[in-house]
Protein backbone atom coordinates (compact mmCIF):
# COMPACT_ATOMS: atom_id res chain seq x y z
CA UNK A 1 0.00 0.00 0.00
CA UNK A 2 2.62 1.99 0.56
CA UNK A 3 4.51 1.48 -2.49
CA UNK A 4 1.35 2.10 -4.44
CA UNK A 5 1.22 5.81 -2.07
CA UNK A 6 4.67 6.46 -3.33
CA UNK A 7 4.31 6.13 -6.96
CA UNK A 8 1.18 8.51 -6.95
CA UNK A 9 3.35 10.57 -5.58
CA UNK A 10 6.08 10.10 -7.96
CA UNK A 11 3.17 10.45 -10.58
CA UNK A 12 1.94 13.53 -9.23
CA UNK A 13 5.51 15.16 -9.24
CA UNK A 14 5.79 14.80 -12.66
CA UNK A 15 2.06 15.97 -13.54
CA UNK A 16 2.50 18.79 -11.88
CA UNK A 17 6.26 19.99 -12.60
CA UNK A 18 5.34 20.21 -16.53
CA UNK A 19 2.67 22.84 -16.28
CA UNK A 20 5.02 24.79 -13.96
CA UNK A 21 7.49 25.00 -16.82
CA UNK A 22 4.50 26.04 -19.13
CA UNK A 23 3.80 28.39 -17.01
CA UNK A 24 7.10 29.79 -16.40
CA UNK A 25 7.69 29.57 -20.44
CA UNK A 26 4.13 31.45 -20.91
CA UNK A 27 5.26 34.22 -18.46
CA UNK A 28 8.19 35.05 -19.62
CA UNK A 29 6.54 35.08 -23.09
CA UNK A 30 3.97 37.77 -21.61
CA UNK A 31 7.00 40.00 -20.31
CA UNK A 32 8.88 39.99 -23.27
CA UNK A 33 5.79 40.74 -24.68
CA UNK A 34 4.78 43.83 -22.29
CA UNK A 35 7.96 45.35 -23.30
CA UNK A 36 7.78 45.24 -26.90
CA UNK A 37 5.94 47.72 -29.01
CA UNK A 38 2.80 46.59 -31.33
CA UNK A 39 4.91 46.42 -34.23
CA UNK A 40 7.18 44.21 -32.49
CA UNK A 41 5.04 42.30 -31.00
CA UNK A 42 3.44 41.34 -34.58
CA UNK A 43 6.76 40.93 -35.89
CA UNK A 44 5.01 37.78 -37.36
CA UNK A 45 2.79 39.54 -39.69
CA UNK A 46 4.75 42.73 -40.62
CA UNK A 47 7.90 41.63 -42.22
CA UNK A 48 10.90 43.52 -42.69
CA UNK A 49 12.12 43.25 -46.08
CA UNK A 50 15.75 42.28 -46.70
CA UNK A 51 18.22 44.62 -48.39
CA UNK A 52 18.22 45.04 -52.03
CA UNK A 53 22.25 45.06 -52.34
CA UNK A 54 21.66 46.11 -56.47
CA UNK A 55 19.48 48.89 -55.40
CA UNK A 56 22.81 51.45 -54.83
CA UNK A 57 24.08 50.81 -58.29
CA UNK A 58 20.46 51.26 -59.75
CA UNK A 59 20.40 54.52 -57.70
CA UNK A 60 23.53 55.71 -59.32
CA UNK A 61 22.40 54.82 -62.94
CA UNK A 62 18.73 55.85 -63.17
CA UNK A 63 16.46 58.11 -61.68
CA UNK A 64 14.27 56.46 -58.95
CA UNK A 65 11.93 57.88 -56.71
CA UNK A 66 10.56 56.75 -53.25
CA UNK A 67 10.57 57.41 -48.96
CA UNK A 68 13.55 58.41 -47.19
CA UNK A 69 12.69 58.52 -43.71
CA UNK A 70 13.84 59.60 -40.57
CA UNK A 71 13.51 57.72 -37.28
CA UNK A 72 14.62 57.32 -33.89
CA UNK A 73 18.47 55.59 -33.88
CA UNK A 74 19.03 52.24 -33.03
CA UNK A 75 14.87 51.55 -33.71
CA UNK A 76 15.29 51.02 -37.25
CA UNK A 77 13.56 48.00 -37.60
CA UNK A 78 10.56 49.35 -35.58
CA UNK A 79 10.22 52.11 -37.91
CA UNK A 80 10.52 50.25 -40.74
CA UNK A 81 7.79 48.28 -39.53
CA UNK A 82 5.83 50.79 -38.98
CA UNK A 83 6.79 53.04 -42.12
CA UNK A 84 5.34 49.86 -44.16
CA UNK A 85 2.31 49.73 -42.23
CA UNK A 86 1.27 53.30 -42.75
CA UNK A 87 2.55 53.75 -46.59
CA UNK A 88 1.22 50.19 -47.58
CA UNK A 89 -2.57 51.25 -47.11
CA UNK A 90 -1.91 54.42 -49.58
CA UNK A 91 -0.03 53.10 -52.00
CA UNK A 92 -2.54 50.16 -52.26
CA UNK A 93 -5.05 52.90 -52.99
CA UNK A 94 -3.66 53.48 -56.62
CA UNK A 95 -4.92 50.75 -58.64
CA UNK A 96 -3.73 51.54 -61.88
CA UNK A 97 0.08 52.45 -60.60
CA UNK A 98 0.59 49.05 -58.56
CA UNK A 99 -1.11 47.19 -61.73
CA UNK A 100 1.82 48.61 -63.84
CA UNK A 101 4.08 47.86 -60.84
CA UNK A 102 2.99 44.55 -60.02
CA UNK A 103 3.05 43.54 -64.03
CA UNK A 104 7.10 45.31 -63.85
CA UNK A 105 7.61 42.68 -61.10
CA UNK A 106 5.25 39.66 -62.35
CA UNK A 107 3.14 40.20 -59.11
CA UNK A 108 -0.48 39.00 -59.39
CA UNK A 109 -1.44 40.16 -56.02
CA UNK A 110 -4.47 43.19 -56.27
CA UNK A 111 -4.22 45.99 -55.00
CA UNK A 112 -7.76 45.34 -53.54
CA UNK A 113 -6.27 42.07 -51.42
CA UNK A 114 -3.38 44.50 -49.99
CA UNK A 115 -6.26 46.68 -49.00
CA UNK A 116 -8.18 44.45 -47.47
CA UNK A 117 -4.85 43.32 -45.75
CA UNK A 118 -3.88 45.99 -44.19
CA UNK A 119 -7.16 47.15 -42.96
CA UNK A 120 -7.03 43.98 -41.33
CA UNK A 121 -3.42 44.64 -40.34
CA UNK A 122 -4.57 47.75 -38.76
CA UNK A 123 -7.66 46.84 -36.96
CA UNK A 124 -6.55 43.46 -35.53
CA UNK A 125 -2.65 43.15 -35.28
CA UNK A 126 -1.82 46.65 -34.45
CA UNK A 127 -4.72 47.35 -32.15
CA UNK A 128 -4.33 44.50 -30.39
CA UNK A 129 -7.85 43.86 -30.19
CA UNK A 130 -7.54 40.14 -30.72
CA UNK A 131 -6.73 36.96 -32.54
CA UNK A 132 -6.49 37.31 -36.30
CA UNK A 133 -8.23 34.39 -37.75
CA UNK A 134 -6.00 35.18 -41.36
CA UNK A 135 -2.32 35.73 -40.05
CA UNK A 136 -1.24 33.42 -43.08
CA UNK A 137 -3.40 35.77 -45.33
CA UNK A 138 -1.67 39.03 -43.98
CA UNK A 139 1.80 37.18 -44.20
CA UNK A 140 1.33 36.41 -47.75
CA UNK A 141 -0.50 40.14 -48.59
CA UNK A 142 2.30 41.85 -46.71
CA UNK A 143 5.41 40.26 -48.39
CA UNK A 144 3.54 40.77 -52.13
CA UNK A 145 3.02 44.40 -51.00
CA UNK A 146 6.76 44.78 -49.23
CA UNK A 147 7.95 43.37 -52.76
CA UNK A 148 6.70 46.51 -54.23
CA UNK A 149 9.64 48.59 -52.94
CA UNK A 150 13.33 48.50 -52.14
CA UNK A 151 14.51 48.96 -49.16
CA UNK A 152 17.99 50.43 -49.42
CA UNK A 153 21.00 49.68 -47.46
CA UNK A 154 22.39 53.25 -46.03
CA UNK A 155 25.91 54.10 -43.73
CA UNK A 156 24.21 56.29 -41.37
CA UNK A 157 21.79 55.64 -38.33
CA UNK A 158 18.27 56.72 -37.50
CA UNK A 159 17.67 56.84 -41.88
CA UNK A 160 15.16 54.39 -43.92
CA UNK A 161 15.68 54.38 -47.75
CA UNK A 162 12.64 52.66 -49.74
CA UNK A 163 12.49 52.64 -53.68
CA UNK A 164 10.38 51.87 -56.46
CA UNK A 165 10.96 50.42 -59.53
CA UNK A 166 12.79 53.12 -62.25
CA UNK A 167 9.36 52.79 -64.24
CA UNK A 168 5.27 52.92 -63.08
CA UNK A 169 6.09 54.52 -59.81
CA UNK A 170 3.25 55.43 -57.80
CA UNK A 171 3.04 59.32 -56.91
CA UNK A 172 5.18 59.68 -53.81
CA UNK A 173 4.29 63.23 -53.17
CA UNK A 174 0.42 62.64 -52.98
CA UNK A 175 1.05 59.56 -51.05
CA UNK A 176 2.54 61.79 -47.88
CA UNK A 177 0.32 64.20 -48.82
CA UNK A 178 -2.22 61.79 -47.81
CA UNK A 179 -0.79 60.52 -44.74
CA UNK A 180 -0.55 64.07 -43.25
CA UNK A 181 -4.34 64.98 -44.22
CA UNK A 182 -5.45 61.47 -42.31
CA UNK A 183 -3.30 62.64 -39.23
CA UNK A 184 -5.02 65.70 -39.29
CA UNK A 185 -8.25 64.03 -39.23
CA UNK A 186 -7.42 61.54 -37.19
CA UNK A 187 -7.72 58.43 -39.25
CA UNK A 188 -4.02 57.80 -38.53
CA UNK A 189 -2.72 57.49 -35.24
CA UNK A 190 0.69 59.43 -34.72
CA UNK A 191 3.95 57.11 -35.47
CA UNK A 192 6.10 56.30 -32.26
CA UNK A 193 9.12 55.53 -34.51
CA UNK A 194 8.98 57.48 -37.72
CA UNK A 195 9.61 61.16 -37.46
CA UNK A 196 9.59 62.12 -41.12
CA UNK A 197 8.82 61.34 -44.58
CA UNK A 198 10.78 62.88 -47.42
CA UNK A 199 8.72 62.15 -50.35
CA UNK A 200 12.03 61.35 -52.85
CA UNK A 201 10.36 62.44 -56.86
CA UNK A 202 13.83 61.94 -58.44
CA UNK A 203 17.06 60.90 -57.72
CA UNK A 204 20.46 62.04 -59.48
CA UNK A 205 24.08 62.20 -59.03
CA UNK A 206 25.59 65.45 -57.50
CA UNK A 207 27.07 66.97 -60.67
CA UNK A 208 25.89 70.24 -61.85
CA UNK A 209 24.40 69.27 -64.78
CA UNK A 210 22.64 66.63 -63.15
CA UNK A 211 20.84 68.37 -60.79
CA UNK A 212 19.47 71.26 -63.34
CA UNK A 213 18.27 69.06 -65.70
CA UNK A 214 16.39 67.04 -62.58
CA UNK A 215 15.54 70.70 -60.21
CA UNK A 216 14.15 71.94 -63.86
CA UNK A 217 12.40 69.03 -64.72
CA UNK A 218 10.80 68.41 -61.48
CA UNK A 219 9.90 72.63 -61.50
CA UNK A 220 7.88 72.05 -65.07
CA UNK A 221 5.91 69.44 -63.63
CA UNK A 222 5.03 71.23 -60.36
CA UNK A 223 3.67 73.98 -63.12
CA UNK A 224 2.03 72.30 -64.90
CA UNK A 225 0.13 70.60 -62.03
CA UNK A 226 -3.42 71.75 -61.78
CA UNK A 227 -3.36 71.86 -58.41
CA UNK A 228 -0.64 74.77 -58.85
CA UNK A 229 -2.47 76.99 -61.10
CA UNK A 230 -2.45 79.73 -58.52
CA UNK A 231 0.74 80.45 -58.64
CA UNK A 232 2.16 84.09 -57.62
CA UNK A 233 3.86 86.33 -60.13
CA UNK A 234 6.62 86.68 -59.77
CA UNK A 235 7.08 82.99 -58.30
CA UNK A 236 8.47 82.66 -55.25
CA UNK A 237 10.71 79.48 -54.66
CA UNK A 238 13.07 78.72 -51.62
CA UNK A 239 15.60 75.97 -51.34
CA UNK A 240 17.06 73.54 -48.36
CA UNK A 241 19.97 71.30 -48.40
CA UNK A 242 20.74 68.55 -46.36
CA UNK A 243 23.97 66.99 -45.98
CA UNK A 244 23.85 63.91 -43.92
CA UNK A 245 27.28 62.25 -42.93
CA UNK A 246 28.90 64.85 -44.61
CA UNK A 247 29.14 67.16 -41.81
CA UNK A 248 29.81 64.96 -39.43
CA UNK A 249 32.49 64.05 -41.61
CA UNK A 250 34.04 67.41 -41.46
CA UNK A 251 34.07 68.05 -37.69
CA UNK A 252 35.51 64.29 -37.77
CA UNK A 253 38.48 64.24 -40.25
CA UNK A 254 39.21 67.74 -41.59
CA UNK A 255 41.12 66.45 -44.18
CA UNK A 256 39.25 63.81 -45.77
CA UNK A 257 36.57 66.29 -45.42
CA UNK A 258 38.44 68.52 -47.49
CA UNK A 259 39.38 66.06 -49.96
CA UNK A 260 36.09 65.09 -50.42
CA UNK A 261 34.77 68.64 -51.28
CA UNK A 262 37.46 68.93 -53.53
CA UNK A 263 35.95 66.24 -55.63
CA UNK A 264 32.81 67.61 -55.61
CA UNK A 265 32.47 71.28 -55.88
CA UNK A 266 28.32 70.86 -55.43
CA UNK A 267 28.72 69.95 -51.53
CA UNK A 268 29.63 73.29 -50.97
CA UNK A 269 25.99 75.03 -49.92
CA UNK A 270 26.43 78.22 -52.09
CA UNK A 271 27.49 76.32 -55.23
CA UNK A 272 24.66 74.00 -54.73
CA UNK A 273 21.93 76.95 -53.72
CA UNK A 274 23.16 78.72 -57.01
CA UNK A 275 22.25 75.42 -58.89
CA UNK A 276 19.31 74.71 -57.74
CA UNK A 277 18.30 78.40 -58.32
CA UNK A 278 19.53 78.29 -61.69
CA UNK A 279 17.18 74.93 -62.43
CA UNK A 280 14.22 76.80 -60.85
CA UNK A 281 14.97 79.95 -63.42
CA UNK A 282 14.89 77.61 -66.59
CA UNK A 283 11.97 77.00 -66.60
CA UNK A 284 10.22 79.90 -64.52
CA UNK A 285 12.61 83.00 -65.18
CA UNK A 286 10.75 85.58 -63.42
CA UNK A 287 11.10 83.45 -60.01
CA UNK A 288 12.37 85.48 -56.82
CA UNK A 289 13.67 83.76 -53.20
CA UNK A 290 11.38 83.77 -50.70
CA UNK A 291 12.17 81.72 -47.16
CA UNK A 292 8.82 82.67 -45.42
CA UNK A 293 6.32 81.90 -47.71
CA UNK A 294 7.89 80.15 -50.90
CA UNK A 295 5.17 78.39 -53.14
CA UNK A 296 7.24 75.96 -54.17
CA UNK A 297 9.99 74.21 -52.27
CA UNK A 298 13.42 72.68 -53.81
CA UNK A 299 14.19 70.15 -51.54
CA UNK A 300 17.48 67.84 -51.96
CA UNK A 301 19.06 65.42 -49.65
CA UNK A 302 22.43 63.80 -49.83
CA UNK A 303 21.59 59.85 -50.16
CA UNK A 304 24.79 58.14 -47.65
CA UNK A 305 24.48 54.72 -50.16
CA UNK A 306 26.47 51.74 -49.02
CA UNK A 307 28.43 49.84 -51.34
CA UNK A 308 28.92 52.48 -54.29
CA UNK A 309 32.26 53.45 -55.21
CA UNK A 310 34.05 56.18 -53.58
CA UNK A 311 33.68 59.54 -54.72
CA UNK A 312 30.12 58.37 -56.26
CA UNK A 313 27.70 61.14 -54.72
CA UNK A 314 23.15 60.69 -55.10
CA UNK A 315 20.94 62.88 -54.08
CA UNK A 316 17.13 62.65 -53.79
CA UNK A 317 15.34 65.81 -54.90
CA UNK A 318 11.76 66.94 -55.01
CA UNK A 319 9.84 69.91 -55.78
CA UNK A 320 7.29 70.25 -52.98
CA UNK A 321 4.31 72.84 -52.05
CA UNK A 322 4.49 74.46 -49.04
CA UNK A 323 2.21 73.26 -47.34
CA UNK A 324 4.24 69.96 -47.01
CA UNK A 325 7.26 72.04 -45.32
CA UNK A 326 8.80 73.73 -42.49
CA UNK A 327 10.80 77.00 -42.69
CA UNK A 328 11.59 76.96 -39.44
CA UNK A 329 14.36 76.80 -38.20
CA UNK A 330 15.60 75.28 -41.65
CA UNK A 331 13.59 74.18 -44.45
CA UNK A 332 12.28 70.51 -44.85
CA UNK A 333 9.73 68.21 -44.90
CA UNK A 334 7.13 68.47 -41.99
CA UNK A 335 7.60 66.35 -38.86
CA UNK A 336 4.80 63.78 -38.53
CA UNK A 337 5.14 64.31 -35.24
CA UNK A 338 5.39 68.17 -33.32
CA UNK A 339 9.30 68.19 -32.30
CA UNK A 340 8.61 68.99 -29.26
CA UNK A 341 6.79 65.59 -28.77
CA UNK A 342 9.92 63.78 -30.22
CA UNK A 343 11.86 62.14 -27.39
CA UNK A 344 15.74 62.02 -26.97
CA UNK A 345 17.66 60.67 -30.26
CA UNK A 346 15.79 61.85 -33.05
CA UNK A 347 16.66 63.34 -35.77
Amino acid sequence: MAAVDEGNDVGRTVEEEEPLCEKREREEEEAETETLTPWEQHSSIISIPRFDYKAPSSLIHHSHSGFLVTCTIKREKSATKEVMSILGKYIASMPEEISEVLKSKKQKLCAHEIEEGEDHLENDALQQTGENPNVEDLKLANEEHNSLMSLVKLTKSGLLLFTFPVENSPDTTSIVSRVFQSMESGALKAPIWCHRIFPVQATCGLTEKELRETVSKLVQRFVNDKDNNTLSKPVKFAAGYQRRGVEETKGKIQKEASEVLDQCSLLDRIKCFETLAAGVKDIVPDSVVDLKAPELCVLVELLPLSRIPSGSIVAAVSVLPHRLVSTKPKLCIKPLVPESKHKKGQN
